[in-house]
């Protein structure tokens, strides 16, 4: 905790951001973050051309759940720079990874800072910006990573990357091209044919579209294989913001009221996941160059898991289980979805990103959603999480390997 509070507070004219692990992990074992942003603030005031400051106190609001005033500190601090140093190395640095990157919350790009921490590898990110020209030349770097997430947003950024990129002389992780493949209802289309993963189609359907299917229109001119109940979320939502399962058109009409203002949504059939014991589980995955690594398995009574809703801190059982998963993932889980694994892979090339999943009763991998932009973390309190420090720790040892083998790449 001591070393935690050590690392909030920031020094004057340092060019290193506090960085987003840093911040999130305090906030997540309960520091009130309000004091440093207040000084923040104050230190703002004296030095208001300090872009590293104001990316920082931009994620202090952004966590604090303030998230219009962040995105206007965010600007600003893209309007001084747009490249930034992050405090990960323990050390002197091997290497120097670049990302690239687009403004956005911290669900907007891969969230890097994790991922390498506390390894030899220095992390420096570069902001570019949707509609502006891309940078001929790039800050001095051994490897590049696009970290930007797909989002509708993000599309023309990224298919101007796909451009760039052969032009950036340095070794490239997760060409942009195959990110472009992300959005929920390409996933869907692509996927389709994978024989030992089972994902419903998903439509991007605009409000007046869900208004015609709640007035009565068949479901099926808007979903080809749409069967109540249905899954809506608006367009680009995250972590079950605004997700809802709608049982008929009534509730399609409730809903679209209580989301007033939202003109596009995503769309597809709900599929009942639940365990023989009435329980759901949920389990985040990353993979890296193909291989799968369990970040973590929720479970809940609830359809809609996201792991601090579980009541995995109040419940010793569900940790027993995720503690076992865990511990035989490679020869349990990982085994039985070899060749679900091995189509992902096929159909996302990607070097790394990360699925949310569940086991159907056929056995089958229920994919709900693929991404580049999940935050997978070793923030959970070893007294009560002694097991998942360890396993965190392959994921990012094989993360950090690939980036040092991709830069020896260049010297071959």
């Amino acid at each position: 905790m001591q070393e935690l509070l050590t690392a909030l507070e920031f020094v004057p004219g340092s060019p290193f951001q506090l960085g987003l692990e840093t911040l999130l992990h305090a906030a997540f074992l309960g520091i009130d973050l309000n004091p440093l942003g207040n000084r923040l603030i104050a230190h703002l005031a004296q030095f208001p051309e300090d872009a590293v400051r104001y990316m920082d106190l931009s994620f202090v609001l952004q966590i604090g759940g303030n998230e219009s005033m962040a995105a206007t500190l965010q600007r600003e601090a893209l309007r001084l720079q747009r490249h930034f140093l992050l405090p990960t190395a323990a050390g002197e640095p091997a290497l120097r990874l670049l990302a690239i990157m687009a403004p956005g919350n911290f669900m907007a790009n891969t969230p890097l800072e994790f991922l390498v921490s506390r390894g030899d590898i220095a992390l420096e990110a570069l902001y570019v910006m949707p509609g502006e020209p891309l940078p001929q030349q790039l800050p001095p770097h051994d490897v590049l990573f696009v970290a930007v997430g797909e989002s509708a947003s993000t599309r023309d950024l990224l298919a101007d990357l796909c451009a760039a990129v052969g032009h950036w002389k340095a070794p490239l992780l997760n060409h942009p091209m195959h990110s472009l493949c992300l959005a929920r209802d390409t996933v869907s289309v692509i996927l389709n044919d994978a024989q030992a993963i089972q994902l419903p189609l998903t439509a991007r359907l605009s409000r007046r579209e869900l208004e015609q299917l709640a007035g009565g229109e068949p479901e099926r001119d808007f979903l080809a294989d749409a069967a109540w109940p249905l899954i809506a979320r608006p367009l680009d939502s995250h972590a079950g913001k605004g997700l809802e399962r709608l049982d008929d058109r009534a509730a399609l009409q409730a809903y679209l009221v209580r989301h007033e203002g939202v003109p596009e949504f995503y769309l597809s059939s709900f599929v009942d996941y639940r365990s023989g014991d009435g329980l759901f589980r949920k389990y985040r995955i990353v993979l890296i160059e193909g291989v799968p690594y369990l970040c973590h398995m929720a479970i809940s009574s609830h359809w809609m898991i996201h792991y601090l809703n579980a009541d995995m801190t109040e419940r010793p059982e569900r940790r027993a289980e995720e503690a076992r998963v865990m511990l035989d993932f490679e020869n349990g889980f990982a085994r039985r979805h070899r060749q679900a694994f091995a189509e992902l892979h096929q159909a996302f090339p990607l070097d790394y990103f990360g699925i949310d999943c569940a086991e159907t009763a056929d056995g089958s991998l229920l994919v709900f959603e693929v991404d580049t932009g999940m935050i997978v973390h070793a923030m959970d309190p070893v007294d009560m999480f002694p097991y998942k420090h360890a396993a965190m720790r392959k994921v990012f040892d094989a993360f950090q390997r690939m980036v040092r083998k991709a830069a020896g790449s260049a010297h071959a």
